[in-house]
């Protein structure tokens, strides 16, 4: 099976298929994906490549202005589509202090998410672990908000803190093509941080030991803080998983 599908103009969709869980299952393939904006399909060949998916939900987790100015998917027959924007503090990657150590700040960024989108979240876990379809959830990148999300998803899963820093890691295969789309889309400007579009393993390790330490585990956070419950776990390990 393909981790990485390729679009013309999108740079980060990919397959959640195929990691082992501490059980022996493994994630299945085909049912959930994960991608940077889909604002930017307007291709008939990409529309195209996105209906053979399957997918039957779109999960925006973006700012409704980030939509109004860059674009949402099209409307598809077929597909839903629901704006869940988990992140509420807006900050621009792009001005980041370069003195500042980046992957210790975007973490810090990671933590107030996970305090601040609670309701957010929890409604997007509901969607993957209650559609009939396949599933995409994406914000502008791929990278944040999105990663986040996916290390949630494959914790919960039972699939390895490792596995899960890899997942998060492919994301640096697109730095270079998220770095030239930035400078497109703002001309004039200066990238001040050298860490734009970076997304290494320790970004989302730290992130997910601030999570035990601060809620005694991933599972203690979603079951807790998210409020969702044992069920709603096992729909997303019977929706999600096979042997």
């Amino acid at each position: 099976m393909t981790r990485h599908i390729a679009f013309d103009a999108l740079c980060n969709f990919r397959d959640l298929g195929g990691y082992s869980t501490a059980d022996g299952l493994s994630t299945r393939w085909g049912l959930l994906y994960r991608s940077d904006s889909l604002g930017k399909l307007s291709s008939s060949a990409d529309l195209e490549r996105f209906r053979e998916l399957g997918i039957g939900t779109v999960i925006d987790l973006r700012y409704p202005w980030e939509i109004a100015r860059r674009g949402r998917i099209a409307e598809l027959d077929g597909v839903a589509y629901h704006n869940l924007s988990i992140e509420h503090r807006p900050y621009d990657q792009a001005e980041i202090d370069p003195g500042l150590d980046p992957w210790r700040y975007l973490a810090d960024r990671f933590a107030e998410v996970a305090e601040d989108g609670v309701v957010e979240i929890r409604e997007v876990l509901e969607l993957i672990a209650t559609a009939d379809r396949p599933v995409v959830f994406h914000c502008a990148s791929g990278k944040d908000r999105t990663g986040l999300i996916a290390a949630l998803v494959l914790t919960l899963l039972g699939v390895s803190e490792d596995d899960v820093a890899a997942d998060f890691a492919l994301t640096e295969l697109a730095t270079p093509r998220l770095v030239a789309e930035w400078h497109a889309a703002n001309p004039g400007r200066e990238l001040r941080w050298p860490g734009f579009g970076r997304a290494p393993e320790t970004v989302i390790r730290l992130a997910l030991a601030d999570l035990t330490r601060a809620h005694g585990s991933v599972r203690a956070y979603a079951t807790g803080k998210l409020g969702i419950d044992e069920g709603l776990i096992g729909d997303l390990r019977a929706r999600l998983l096979a042997e």
